[in-house]
């Protein structure tokens, strides 16, 4: 029996709606790319309000975005899993999405809004002095010293810069903070511009930002930005001196166009910058003042004094901190597998039973603290597993396929301790 003739309509309509939404989107990122050094003209489209507005008063639910994937840049022949969500244009790489199908990003909204989720953390935080630099391929800017390397980054920055148009030609609600990257002094050499990386990823999402105002958040006055330095337990001092980026945001006059935080990963495992360096965990550790750095993932395991971090007490409550993450599951401290197989002792994984027992902890820890910025990592890395594929130990939330994925498990999950959180968070402030 042939397609009803309403039905091929509606399936006509809608291919070419998609097909209207992608030009749309290309044509503003390219005008974008050409307007360096030139005025922007406030976007107008059908974005939905304002800017979110954040005051002392705001429990803000900030989701963890990546627009990585796509022909030319991230595939999924290695990921943990396989997500739902299918783009023609990925057949010829083993399957998976393009971040920059209309389609995707459609559904993504929908998923992010399900959740109760204000704003999207989007992510392009690695290789920032490659993505940016110009000529021929460099190691003083990118490691390897590979050209389609650069390029494949490069594309993930496209596609990241191409959310803007698309989210707004979409009307959504949702807004959008960027995560830049300085991640090795790569990241801060200067390149022919004057400039470096990071100073030219923030210009970048700034333009971006004086275009479509209505997806920003601002907090303290100014669009908020946070830039990722790359701490790890092996690691304790960055790569990139904070003092190097904070001189680099002040000469340029970038700090008095924006406010930033910065963030960064596994403070749970570096008393190098806590408040009190010497304590034994009992509970959420504080990050000292001078620092400020607000936390991206942390581990948490009671029975290894392993506990999240918050950044501070904001000014009008003693309760209240400003920043706290919450994740679907984290590895120990040296990784998931001690051996692959079997897995750390320390890990915190996705599961007790059917139950997303990681993502409660974390939750009853953000019930407590109230953070401004509660930050959900993560949505959709789909990075290649530590030890072999296992649902327990990937952080993601994005609907995945079966046999090896988790459907819809983690998205109900968020969707259902979110709701309740707001609902607590309202009762405190009744």
């Amino acid at each position: 029996m042939g397609i009803p003739v309403r039905q091929l309509i509606e399936k006509l309509l809608f291919v070419l709606l998609t097909r209207v939404l992608a030009a749309m989107a290309m044509a503003a990122a390219s005008a974008l790319a050409q307007s360096a050094g030139q005025p922007l003209v406030p976007d107008s489209s059908p974005a939905l309000g304002g800017p979110l507005i954040v005051d002392s008063t705001s429990h803000v639910v900030v989701m963890q975005y990546e627009a990585w994937f796509g022909p030319n840049a991230v595939t999924f022949q290695n990921a943990e899993a396989m997500p739902i969500l299918q783009s023609e244009d990925m057949r010829g790489v083993g399957g998976g999405y393009d971040s920059t199908d209309p389609r995707v990003i459609r559904q993504h909204i929908e998923w992010m809004k399900y959740m109760g989720v204000d704003a999207a953390l989007i992510d392009v935080s690695n290789n920032v002095g490659c993505i940016f630099s110009t000529g021929e391929v460099s190691s003083r800017f990118c490691n390897p010293a590979d050209e389609s390397f650069r390029k494949g980054n490069q594309t993930i920055l496209s596609n990241t810069g191409n959310l803007y148009p698309a989210w707004s030609a979409l009307g959504t609600s949702l807004k959008l903070i960027p995560q830049l990257g300085c991640l090795s002094n790569l990241d801060l050499n200067i390149d022919g511009s004057g400039k470096s990386g990071l100073q030219q990823e923030a210009e970048y999402f700034g333009k971006l930002m004086e275009r479509y105002p209505k997806l920003n958040v601002e907090y303290q006055g100014r669009p908020l930005m946070l830039i990722f330095m790359g701490v790890t337990p092996t690691n304790p001092l960055p790569a990139c001196p904070l003092s190097a980026v904070m001189k680099i945001l002040k000469t340029s006059g970038l700090d008095k166009k924006y406010t930033f935080r910065i963030d960064a990963g596994y403070l749970d495992s570096q008393p190098y910058y806590w408040a009190n360096p010497d304590e034994t965990p009992t509970g959420p550790v504080q990050i000292a003042p001078e620092y400020g750095f607000w936390s991206w993932v942390d581990r948490y395991k009671a029975a290894y004094a392993l506990y999240p971090t918050y950044n501070a007490t904001i000014p009008s409550s003693a309760k209240r901190v400003e920043n706290f993450t919450a994740s679907i599951a984290t590895a120990g401290e040296n990784g998931w597998g001690c051996p692959p197989p079997t897995y750390c002792p320390d890990d915190a994984l996705r599961y007790d039973g059917a139950s997303y027992a990681t993502w409660d902890d974390f939750m009853a820890l953000a019930d407590k603290l109230e953070p401004l910025f509660l930050i959900v990592h993560q949505f959709n890395e789909f990075t290649t597993p530590d030890e072999g594929w296992n649902a327990n130990t990937s952080g993601d939330i994005e609907p995945t396929q079966a046999p090896r994925g988790w459907g819809y498990g983690a998205l109900e999950a968020v969707h259902d301790r979110i709701e309740r959180y707001r609902q607590e968070t309202s009762d405190n402030h009744r």
